[in-house]
């Protein structure tokens, strides 16, 4: 049996009239990324400030590393890292002095605070950087400082919200990277919320899909797409009504057809041979096809599988700029 270091039992936040967390029971494993992916407005945020005594859930508790939330909240805290969606480093000071002012905050003793601060700038490969202020750091190199600054610690778990949030891709890449390492070196167990499929599916051991403040589906990227069971082959034709009609009739090897938002998804066992007796029954119905795509199960395919949409990109593209906008905002005044 694996070791849980944490338990949610009925977790809830209500803001008003607002559910942003209804109800979450799930846990999370010693040594594992567990990933909880979910579009903006999910309730991840909110997830992760009650697990981090945040804030105090409305209904419900949750135990993490052996404490309760809600009637042990300093425990919590004192075995926990955490790193925060927005820029939280004082950018006018230096990295090495935002690493020290962390340690002391946790009452370590200077001469160990200055050993794990080398160790931890060198890890994210800070050190040539560690005299200059935060204030001259790109968003990348702000992040890896933030994530050193979480480890002075050394918590058990890391809680990690957003941490790619507003970053280019190549950077994006090598925050996992450190990620990863402090799983593979240090054990370490490691939470992490993101909106970005592609970052759950290679890296996340389990994943957790929230939407509207409900867990949907749990699991290993590889047992969710296991759910779909097959190729998708989506189509977009002159007459999609008609043509789901005329596709249910091809019974073998279809597994399942109906219209998700403008397009036919059809979910057979084999997409490249099934995908010709398809086109012949439309076409010979007077039904052309406009638009054809054959998938492997994605993540975005087990998004859509789940919630019958698509994860909503527009509106995270939108909310993620405005959150990145208001992080420099903040960390420059």
């Amino acid at each position: 049996m694996r070791e849980v270091v944490i338990k949610t039992i009925n977790l809830t936040k209500v803001f008003g009239r607002l559910v942003a967390v209804d109800h979450i029971n799930f846990e999370v494993y010693d040594g594992e990324i567990f990933g909880f992916l979910g579009p903006n407005g999910a309730g991840k945020t909110t997830t992760i400030k009650m697990l981090t005594t945040v804030l105090r859930p409305t209904e419900g508790t949750a135990i993490v590393n052996g404490y309760d939330i809600i009637k042990d909240p300093a425990h919590v805290r004192q075995s926990i890292g955490v790193v925060p969606q927005e820029y939280t480093a004082d950018e006018d000071l230096t990295g090495w002095d935002n690493m020290m002012m962390m340690a002391g905050l946790y009452g370590i003793p200077k001469d160990v605070a200055k050993e794990r601060a080398k160790e931890l700038l060198e890890m994210v490969e800070l050190t040539h950087a560690a005299n200059r202020k935060v204030s001259t750091y790109s968003g990348g190199m702000r992040r890896r400082l933030e994530i050193a600054m979480s480890l002075i610690s050394r918590p058990k778990i890391l809680f990690l919200d957003e941490p790619t949030l507003g970053l280019d891709a190549q950077t994006r890449a090598a925050i996992w990277n450190y990620i990863k390492k402090l799983k593979e070196e240090y054990g370490m167990t490691i939470f992490v919320t993101t909106h970005y499929l592609e970052e759950a599916d290679m890296y996340a051991d389990r994943i957790a899909i929230i939407d509207r403040g409900k867990i949907l589906a749990i699991g290993s990227p590889k047992e969710l797409k296991d759910r779909i069971g097959g190729d998708i082959i989506s189509l977009k034709t002159t007459n999609d009504d008609e043509a789901i009609k005329i596709i249910s009739n091809v019974t073998d090897g279809i597994l399942d057809v109906k219209k998700v938002e403008d397009e036919i998804r059809i979910k057979v066992k084999n997409g490249e041979e099934k995908a010709p007796a398809i086109l012949e029954a439309l076409l010979k119905n007077g039904i052309r096809v406009t638009r054809m795509s054959i998938t492997e199960p994605t993540m975005d395919e087990v998004y859509m599988e789940i919630t019958g949409r698509r994860m909503r990109d527009e509106e995270g593209s939108r909310e993620e700029v405005f959150a990145f906008r208001r992080t420099l905002r903040r960390a420059r005044s």
